[in-house]
């Protein structure tokens, strides 16, 4: 079997990316806290391992040289008196109780908490300058060390205040860590939100324009270069906006120029003996109006119409209704209510170029739709002969015309799918299309619901 190489390894890894955060906000505290951090663990570590340890096993060793004294003083004098002056002596200049147990031994329980780096120490500090056997208890008082060493005449017990024994700061210095973290955390969480505010408005200003909606109260606002991006964006909004309008006002010119002629002429074929060959002109003469149609509709685009509340599932079942007859509507399923904010011209084309297109090619359609709360999907089935899945893309190319499957301008010059997905997409959504559960062709209309 062949070993696998360290870059088919690598591959199966998880990336790093999969573990970032997603938001900017997010990667910004990030940033931020990060270097905080590992800088506190790194201060932590140093002084716990080298400051706080050495100090704590200077204080133990300093409190087990005083009970070697007092031991050793013991020894040379076991009297009553002399116990008795040594630990006068202990109290007053080492802070030290001093007891003798006379007849006892020391315990036979063990209070040691052999994973605390503390009583490791004390131990070690014990073990190195005290022969006898000895006992000691760190957790009975909050306060003192109980520290025993075994004698001829019983127990010699000694009770040493805590602070003389470990550094008790330590706790301190680390609330106080967390404690600036925590401060430091929120200041900068303040102050990237306020920096990252004009980000998002300038995102909603730029969702609003792909949708078709004006910003008339939008102003650049945060840092220098969020400024200089969103003064960009409202002078792109700006030729985009003069743009539209003067090719809206060249298509009317070119509209009506073109209608005067063909008005006469269809003047004059009224007027004329009604031959074949006039009729056939005068078809000729529609065709070339309905083109005419296409063609302004597809350039055009509804682009001046000002976007309003419309309920889409009563459209939809209105223009289903009226395009496809009775006996060919299998069904219409759509939410009670579908709130959306469109052109109503330029959506209700769509539609009903979509209506259309099923209606021609095949003997049944179905309509259905589903709310979310972001989207609006509207379906239309049909049992027709459908178009390959190879040809997806190519059937909304304007003046392109599937001939040996379907298209929604058979008769004309192949624009009805490429209005209707510019007219979706105006609108911030898609059209998709999919095989039918019925045989034919499924149509997914996806607006994004804004009210």
């Amino acid at each position: 079997m062949k070993t696998p190489s360290w870059k088919q390894l690598r591959n199966k890894l998880p990336s790093l990316r999969e573990f970032m955060p997603k938001t900017l906000l997010a990667r910004s505290m990030l940033i931020i806290l990060l270097p905080v951090v590992v800088m506190q663990i790194a201060v932590v570590f140093m002084f716990f391992d080298r400051h706080w340890q050495s100090v704590s096993t200077s204080l133990s060793e300093g409190v087990v040289g005083n009970i070697a004294i007092v031991l050793e003083l013991y020894g040379e004098d076991p009297s009553q008196q002399a116990l008795h002056r040594v630990s006068a002596l202990a109290f007053e200049k080492m802070d030290l109780s001093v007891a003798l147990l006379a007849g006892d031994l020391l315990p036979t329980s063990s209070h040691l908490k052999f994973n605390s780096r503390l009583d490791r120490t004390l131990h070690r500090a014990l073990a190195g300058k005290i022969t006898e056997p000895f006992w000691f208890d760190t957790t009975r008082y909050p306060a003192y060390i109980d520290i025993q060493v075994q004698v001829d005449e019983g127990v010699m017990r000694f009770i040493a205040p805590r602070e003389k024994v470990y550094a008790t700061t330590g706790n301190i210095f680390v609330i106080w860590l967390v404690g600036t973290t925590l401060l430091l955390t929120g200041v900068a969480l303040v102050f990237t939100r306020a920096q990252l505010r004009p980000i998002q408005k300038l995102a909603k200003a730029a969702e609003r324009l792909g949708k078709g909606q004006d910003n008339p109260g939008f102003k650049p606002s945060g840092a220098l270069e969020v400024r200089q991006a969103s003064e960009a964006f409202i002078e792109m909004q700006r030729r985009i906006s003069r743009f539209v309008s003067q090719r809206t006002e060249m298509l009317a010119g070119v509209s009506h120029d073109l209608r005067t002629p063909l008005t006469r002429l269809k003047l004059q074929f009224a007027m004329m003996e009604q031959t074949p060959d006039v009729e056939a002109a005068r078809e000729d003469l529609n065709q070339m109006q309905a083109m005419l149609e296409g063609y302004l509709d597809f350039a055009r685009g509804d682009a001046i119409a000002e976007p309003v509340q419309v309920d889409l599932s009563s459209l939809v079942a209105k223009l289903a209704k009226k395009m496809v007859p009775a006996n060919r509507l299998s069904n219409v399923a759509l939410p009670s209510e579908l709130t959306v904010v469109v052109r109503a011209q330029s959506i209700e084309r769509c539609i009903t170029n979509l209506l259309e297109n099923a209606v021609r090619y095949a003997s049944h359609v179905w309509v259905s739709g589903v709310k979310s709360s972001e989207l609006a999907k509207i379906y239309i089935e049909d049992d027709g002969p459908g178009i390959d899945e190879a040809e997806f893309e190519d059937a909304f190319r304007p003046f392109n015309r599937l001939d040996e499957a379907r298209n929604l301008n058979t008769e004309g010059v192949g624009l009805g799918l490429a209005i209707a997905r510019d007219a979706v997409r105006a609108h911030g959504g898609e059209i998709h299309f999919s095989r039918s559960e019925h045989g034919g062709l499924r149509v997914e209309l996806v607006l994004p619901v804004w009210v």
